[in-house]
């Protein structure tokens, strides 16, 4: 019971100045719309979006949200693999770098509601045309968080290995992805804030399923508070993915770091 007390008290003490301005954002907001401020049909009040998330929450746990986490977690994880092997790579060979780095740029300059409908044509209303858009908003901080922690210093542990007689490859295993791990899981955290991102505007554009279509439906009916709870319901899919990565990233690096992370490296004998 003390152990529990004293974690409350961290986490007050911690997050205790957020939780209290959004009190005070919130009760402002039901007072400006139940005051008629501000009319409820273009921003309803939370007590109503709330009564809409518990009135449809069959519709949106059960169905929707379902649809929607699947879309961001396959997009995700190809994001992963993709951003990663490419980032890789690009560090691995100049060649490389110099001719797809531009490539790897100039594919987050295309607007994602012109290439939609693209990615309908060519994989149809399934999952894949909404896993495609995910994949093209969220592979980009995982390419770059991944070839800017490998480029990162570290040049004297490198020549300390050299010395050792530690190969390339012994080099990127036991230096260079320890040093990349800060930066890496930066890109994935924010990678998968937009597969959440990607997955809505995919189901906008052309869903029959999932919060961004649930969305677009309730736009169109002009049921706003309806409108707000998924769109509440998007944030906290957001916020929950992020905290999930950042809890891999906490037990991966601990407490040590990569200062940890090398020591065990240099115990080895290489």
């Amino acid at each position: 019971m003390t152990a529990f007390i004293h974690h409350l008290r961290k986490l007050l003490r911690s997050y205790g100045p957020f939780l209290l301005l959004l009190i005070m954002i919130v009760t402002l907001w039901e007072w400006l719309v139940r005051s008629g401020t501000v009319p409820a049909f273009i921003v309803p009040a939370p007590s109503s979006i709330m009564m809409a998330l518990i009135h449809n929450r069959g519709l949106l746990f059960g169905t929707h949200l379902p649809v929607t986490l699947a879309e961001a977690a396959l997009g995700f994880a190809l994001s992963v693999l993709l951003g990663t092997g490419l980032g890789t790579w690009m560090h691995m060979s100049r060649t490389v770098e110099r001719a797809v780095y531009p490539f790897v740029i100039i594919s987050q300059t295309l607007p994602l509601i012109a290439l939609s409908p693209i990615f309908i044509m060519w994989f149809g209303y399934s999952i894949w045309s909404k896993v495609a858009v995910v994949i093209l908003t969220a592979f980009f901080p995982i390419v770059v968080g991944t070839y800017d922690g490998l480029r990162t210093g570290g040049q004297a542990y490198s020549d300390l290995l050299r010395t050792m007689g530690a190969s390339r490859l012994q080099l990127l295993l036991k230096l260079q992805v320890p040093l990349a791990l800060p930066s890496f899981f930066s890109g994935l955290k924010l990678s998968v804030v937009y597969c959440v991102i990607g997955a809505t505007i995919g189901e906008w554009l052309g869903g029959s399923s999932g919060l961004g279509y649930y969305s677009r439906r309730m736009a169109g009916n002009l049921q706003s508070d309806a409108l707000f709870s998924a769109v509440l319901l998007l944030s906290l899919l957001g916020l929950a993915l992020f905290l999930g990565v950042a809890l891999i990233e906490k037990a991966v690096l601990g407490r040590g770091g990569f200062a940890a992370m090398t020591g065990r490296a240099r115990r080895k004998n290489i």
